[in-house]
């Protein structure tokens, strides 16, 4: 029996980086989703339910904020890692104690895509071994 690939939701506004990313994660065996903006990310989050969902922050019609903060409400108990992407700082990928923005964990859009990638493989692990702690 073969286990099924995790689920990953690419929101962004720019067909360039999201097709960099999707291949990125295509390889390393997720099942790709994506959405051009907000609305319909949130639309195809609750087609798809996926366990991770990756945002840019500014995008028309719905930004990553607003994206994000919806996303967490419609999932009530059953969380995904929701990781907003921004080109709006230049520090490291960092986690927040609380969600901020809408998300806990904060990409720089400079991040490799393969780090992107390991980042969210990490995170995904770190979820799966906390829900079984309770």
């Amino acid at each position: 029996m073969t286990e099924a690939a995790t689920k990953i939701e690419i929101i962004d506004d720019d067909p360039f980086f999201q097709r960099i990313l999707s291949d990125a994660f295509r390889e390393a065996g997720f099942a790709v989703y994506t959405a051009n903006d907000g609305i319909e990310g949130v639309k195809l989050y609750l087609e798809q339910y996926p366990e991770v969902v990756l945002s840019d922050l500014v995008m028309p019609r719905m930004g990553g904020v607003s994206t994000c903060m919806e996303i967490a409400r419609l999932a009530g108990e059953r969380q995904p890692v929701i990781i907003l992407l921004t080109s709006m700082f230049q520090e490291g990928p960092h986690e927040h104690e609380t969600p901020e923005m809408g998300a806990r964990f904060h990409i720089p859009k400079s991040t490799a895509p393969l780090d992107i990638v390991i980042l969210v493989e990490q995170l995904i692990e770190r979820a799966k071994t906390q829900t079984t702690l309770y």
